[in-house]
């Protein structure tokens, strides 16, 4: 009699199990619907970097010296002309002074040569030397000459490196960086800047971002674009591209984690007072727009083998080998509700925002496509499975 109740129980058992997973299989599985609508979609490349001055100029010290005066602190707006630095000039003081010296004395030089050659000039005419003396008379005023040019150039060079221990503001500007102090060196170089400051014009603004290789072909000067600082959460500032870098910058080069973007310089429109150098920024640049389209939510679009898309055939129904090929092939496919059922429809899609495809071809405007969930809709739905729309406590497990 035992036995008998074990064997009844195991049956019972399995008639529920049977009976539950033919109501799942009826009712459907739960999935999320969306509606195929008409809209804009809008393909942007996105980038980060950080703002700078659209003109920023370095004041650097042409000649060497200690740096006596800063006429001027970080922060502070200047004016084009305007005194900045000055550098200790005793020593170039000096060197003018040697060189008007000895530009004297060349030009005196110079006066008695052209005397000399004119009186032998004239003795010469009268027949009272010889060609010679003559000559060497005009070898020695040429020579004179050419001291009074070489001393004028010493003298000018003089001059100008004294000019060049007072630096002025070569441009209306802010003072956006101050390196150094007064009393400290200032190093001058013809090949190698030592920057004492630098001025910036803050009225123009731009973003320099990265682009990754593959998405740079798809930007071009004038794309619009909307930049976000993350000093300013809140806020979007409109700018255009005006720069694409020809020259790539590789990171991690020879490695796998080797990674090729281009810079891209987008000129922000409405740049705030309170701007800084150096800021972060997040640069989303409109690349192609399209209006009044059929479009579809990225969710709902999938990959599929054409091979997959439906249940498996019967005996009869095998494919031959170039129908098999053919199946294997991933396609892109979007999910329909038709009468309770999934119905797997490949689709020709174009340019994607965020949110949305556009469908070129194999959909309708109000066609209700499933959107979730992820697992079911990525690997598990197949063409004529039964479904039914997930409840919201289902959406909120």
């Amino acid at each position: 009699m035992k036995k008998y109740l074990i064997f009844g129980g195991i049956f019972i058992v399995l008639a529920a199990v049977i009976s539950l997973n033919l109501l799942k299989e009826e009712k459907g599985t739960p999935v999320t619907f969306e509606q195929v609508t008409r809209g804009t979609v809008i393909k942007k490349v996105t980038g980060s970097g950080r703002i700078k001055p659209a003109m920023e100029v370095n004041i650097s010290a042409n000649v060497s010296g200690k740096i006596l005066n800063i006429y001027a602190k970080e922060g502070q707006r200047v004016k084009k002309g305007q005194l900045l630095v000055r550098l200790d000039s005793e020593q170039y003081t000096a060197a003018l002074k040697r060189a008007e010296s000895a530009l004297l004395g060349a030009l005196a030089n110079e006066k008695k040569a052209q005397s000399d050659y004119n009186r032998n000039k004239m003795l010469f005419e009268q027949q009272l030397i010889s060609p010679a003396d003559l000559e060497a008379s005009e070898a020695a005023l040429m020579a004179a000459r050419a001291t009074r040019e070489q001393n004028e150039a010493s003298r000018d060079e003089a001059r100008d490196q004294l000019n060049k221990t007072k630096l002025y503001a070569s441009m209306d500007g802010v003072i956006t960086k101050l390196n150094k102090e007064v009393g400290e060196m200032a190093i001058g170089a013809t090949f190698q800047e030592d920057v004492i400051m630098v001025v910036s014009d803050l009225s123009v603004m731009e973003s320099l971002i990265e682009v990754d290789e593959n998405e740079v072909v798809n930007i071009q000067i004038g794309d619009s674009a909307d930049v976000e600082l993350d000093a300013f959460p809140d806020t979007l500032f409109r700018g255009y591209v005006t720069e694409i870098a020809n020259s790539a910058i590789t990171k991690g080069l020879g490695t796998q984690e080797e990674i090729t973007n281009f810079e891209v310089t987008v000129t922000i429109d409405n740049a705030a007072a309170r701007f800084r150098p150096g800021m972060s920024t997040t640069v989303d640049v409109y690349t192609q727009r399209v209006d009044d389209v059929v479009r579809v939510p990225i969710q709902a679009v999938t990959v599929r083998e054409a091979g997959r898309l439906k249940k498996k055939e019967t005996v009869e129904d095998r494919p031959s080998r170039k129908e098999k090929k053919d199946k294997d092939k991933m396609v892109e496919v979007v999910f329909v509700e038709e009468e309770g059922l999934a119905r797997a429809k490949p689709v020709k899609l174009g340019i994607s925002d965020d949110d949305y495809y556009q469908v070129i071809s194999g959909l309708n405007e109000g066609e209700r496509v499933i959107t979730g969930p992820f697992k079911i809709l990525s690997k598990l739905l197949k063409d004529g499975d039964r479904v039914s729309e997930k409840k919201e406590k289902e959406n909120a497990d």
